[in-house]
Formats: structure tokens, sequence, C-alpha cells
């Protein structure tokens, strides 16, 4: 099967996927952030520098997750197409929403 070629809009938004949650990973190393979501050192050094472009979507939620992110936030944030980097903030029950 041939894989079909990324567009730019989703390599863009692969850059920001990797730049978003590099930030909210903050002082965790690489190491402990992919093991604790059960996937390789190199796989999230692949998304962080959007190398991988397309995780899967267990990918994600499993990083999300370890980092304490909103996937819903986190979407709505890749859409936006923002002009400035991510912030990070609790809502009522302590879970990081990026905005």
């Amino acid at each position: 099967m041939v894989r079909v070629p990324l567009t730019p809009d989703e390599l863009e938004r692969g850059q920001r996927l990797g730049a978003l949650l590099r930030e909210a990973r903050g002082d965790r190393t690489v190491l402990t952030t992919a093991l604790d979501a059960g996937i390789s050192p190199e796989t999230l050094r692949k998304i962080e520098t959007g190398r991988i472009a397309t995780p899967a979507f267990p990918t994600v939620a499993a990083v999300a997750g370890v980092l304490g992110l909103s996937l819903d936030a986190l979407w709505a944030q890749l859409c936006d197409h923002p002009a400035h980097p991510a912030q990070t903030t609790q809502d009522d029950d302590g879970e990081r929403l990026v905005s």
C-alpha cells in the first residue's frame, strides 16, 4: 500500500502538536514521560519535533494523560492555529488545560 504524502496543513498541525506536548512536559524528561505513557522515548522525540506529524490517537491520548492535558483543549488548540505559544492552566478538577 502506498502512503499518501501529508498535506502542508497536516505537517503544520504536527509541528504544533509537538510544540504543545514539549511545552506541557516542562521539566519532565523525555525518557520518564515516554515510559510513563508506554511509548518509546524515540517516538516521543519524533512527535515533539514534528517528524511524526500524525501520531496514532492512543499515543497522543497516553502522552496527554501522563502530562495531565485535556484532549478536548489540546484538539481545540491544534485547530485554532495559534499565533502565540500555548499556555497551560488547571481547571477546577486539577486537570491541565492548554490555552
